[in-house]
């Protein structure tokens, strides 16, 4: 790879980093990253291991802060997304898999506005919304690495505060994750290749950690949140050529 795709790359991880102790929308850009410089089921497979470490730290920083109730109720729909998404990823090829992860990332950008244009557009009450929330939560993650936002509007809709949703979406991202491994090796997204990969990318994204955690306390998150969308959205676009 080219010196400019390392520095994309690496600007991916430090968004991973930053995305699992601050905003977890940015993560949502290190996917469309990742995607532009790698094929894109391979850039799924690189970036798991890397959402994993992402995820132990966030769980060691916010680990007290975590809703159980909502995350056993959520967990089941979201396991059997995971299974839909297992299934989906074995049987497209490469460019449909792209266009798949820019057109999630276009349609998590469209629900988020909604969202934040009507606060009352989203809810979480009742089984049929969790089950709903769940299976696309579990669909996106094993296909795009992308559930973060939809995660993200299940926890603002529950109306979370910000340690609960940080505590809440650590856990949570990190039990999903653990649970896709086998799926991702089985289909052959995740090997040694992949793993050396992350290795050069860990420290890049122990600095994205570390920046978020610092500047959490001091962020203009609508004017960050409004940013964030926009980059998501172009990102996506890219993705959908």
């Amino acid at each position: 790879m080219s010196a400019l795709d390392w520095t994309v790359l690496a600007t991916g991880a430090v968004l991973v980093g930053f995305a699992k102790t601050a905003i977890g929308g940015v993560g949502a850009i290190a996917t469309a990253l990742f995607a532009t410089v790698l094929p894109a089921k391979q850039s799924t497979g690189a970036l798991l291991p890397l959402l994993i470490a992402g995820d132990v730290v966030a769980v060691s920083s916010y680990r007290r802060h975590a809703d159980w109730p909502l995350l056993l109720r959520l967990f089941p729909s979201v396991a059997a997304g995971v299974v839909v998404g297992a299934g989906f990823v074995a049987r497209v090829d490469d460019t449909a898999m792209r266009r798949t992860i820019g057109a999630l990332l276009v349609f998590l950008v469209a629900l988020t506005l909604v969202q934040r244009l009507n606060r009352t557009a989203v809810t979480v009450s009742g089984r049929a919304a969790t089950l709903l929330f769940g299976l696309l939560a579990g669909f996106t993650t094993m296909v795009a690495n992308a559930g973060g936002p939809v995660m993200s509007l299940y926890l603002l809709a529950a109306g979370a505060s910000m340690m609960r949703f940080l505590g809440t979406g650590a856990w949570f991202f990190f039990i999903v994750n653990v649970f896709k491994l086998p799926f991702s090796i089985g289909l052959g997204l995740v090997g040694l290749g992949s793993l050396a990969l992350d290795v050069r990318l860990l420290p890049p994204l122990l600095v994205g950690a570390v920046v978020g955690r610092l500047v959490i306390s001091r962020l203009d998150q609508g004017v960050f949140e409004a940013l964030i969308l926009l980059f998501t959205a172009a990102s996506a676009v890219n993705l959908l050529r």
